[in-house]
């Protein structure tokens, strides 16, 4: 007689586990006065471009610090430590999201005492980063206009999570981008609609003011 097979969720019961992590580690962050923001994009989306923008702007009134991810490399750490501000590498040798347990290890590597605000780069994907909570108290995310305005229709998740889009790279429409921003808003704000945002270009600066003063507005509350 065949034996009956037991199935496991595997992926459900990670996720679960990785939640309720989260949510311990939003509550010590909270009680020791740290904000943090997890950001989220594609390779070359410009999240990188953007925390040196966020960094230089907010850098006088915030003690800032950065978790850098990535598979393999620390280039971007050893841009952001250029800017003044501390810096710790996750390097996940293959790994294409980042979750607690990483973040908690990046954590404990850091003076928590000397910051006020924290900004995780996450690795580059629309996929597997939306599905796995950092314990982060907000959730960012950038397109970029070279990508195409039809990324809501294909990955619903990263936009149903994030409490702010920001639009980059705007300055291409004016070079004809065939790339719908109305139509991108729409599709966003469908999925969530209490999602910021913002449209910027951290190449000539348009809109980061905009951005700024949002960001600010929830790290002091």
């Amino acid at each position: 007689m065949m034996e009956e097979i037991r199935l496991i969720e595997v992926k459900e019961e990670i996720l679960s586990d990785n939640k309720d992590l989260a949510d311990g580690l939003r509550e010590r962050l909270s009680k020791n006065g740290v904000f943090v923001m997890n950001l989220m994009s594609s390779p070359g989306g410009g999240k990188t471009s953007l925390i040196l923008q966020t960094i230089r702007a907010m850098k006088d009134d915030f003690r800032i610090g950065v978790i850098e991810g990535d598979i393999d490399s620390m280039v971007d750490a050893e841009t952001v430590v250029r800017e003044g501000v501390s810096a710790v590498q996750l390097r996940t040798g293959g790994f294409c999201h980042l979750d607690v347990p990483m973040v908690t290890s990046a954590l404990d590597a850091m003076d928590l005492e000397s910051l006020d605000f924290v900004i995780i780069e996450n690795i580059g994907n629309l996929v597997c980063p939306a599905e796995f909570d950092t314990g982060a108290h907000l959730n960012a995310m950038i397109l970029s206009v070279p990508e195409g305005d039809d990324k809501p229709l294909k990955y619903p998740l990263m936009f149903t999570v994030c409490d702010a889009l920001l639009v980059n790279k705007i300055d291409y429409l004016k070079y004809g981008q065939d790339f719908d921003l109305k139509a991108v808003k729409e599709r966003a704000l469908n999925l969530n609609p209490e999602m910021k945002v913002i449209e910027i270009s951290c190449k000539t600066g348009e809109g980061v003011n905009e951005w700024i003063n949002w960001l600010g507005d929830r790290i002091v509350s």
